[in-house]
């Protein structure tokens, strides 16, 4: 079994930063991506940002310029820096992996269990 455990979210002024890290945890022999999906009130859930084990990186066009996605594989972690955030940020993130257990590359998808942001003044 595998657990995500995101940190990181609360409340920003508009056009704050704000860093969250999601750090995976368990039976884990690879990861291939990790990204951060949102879901905000009313809304289906987004891609944020993703990013593959080779550091190719892919964004949501209402973030792009404004967030950056990195991730140390070492640690099994990925981090969203999120500058300039907007009240339509706005959302519970979501941590996502593609993890290899046992080295068969049969990848699972696992959630962490989401992370609030609010943007408001």
């Amino acid at each position: 079994q595998v657990q995500l455990v995101e940190s990181g979210g609360g409340l920003v002024q508009p056009g704050g930063s704000l860093r969250l890290s999601c750090a995976a945890s368990g039976s884990i022999f690879s990861i291939k991506a990790m990204g951060w999906y949102r879901q905000a009130p009313g809304k289906q859930r987004e891609l944020v940002a993703s990013i593959t084990s080779d550091g190719s990186t892919n964004y949501a066009d209402s973030v792009k310029g404004r967030f950056t996605i990195s991730r140390d594989n070492a640690k099994n972690t990925v981090y969203l820096q999120m500058n300039s955030v907007e009240p339509e940020d706005t959302a519970v993130h979501h941590c996502h992996a593609d993890v290899d257990s046992r080295g068969y590359k049969w990848y699972v998808d696992y959630w962490g269990q989401g992370t609030q942001v609010t943007v408001s003044s």
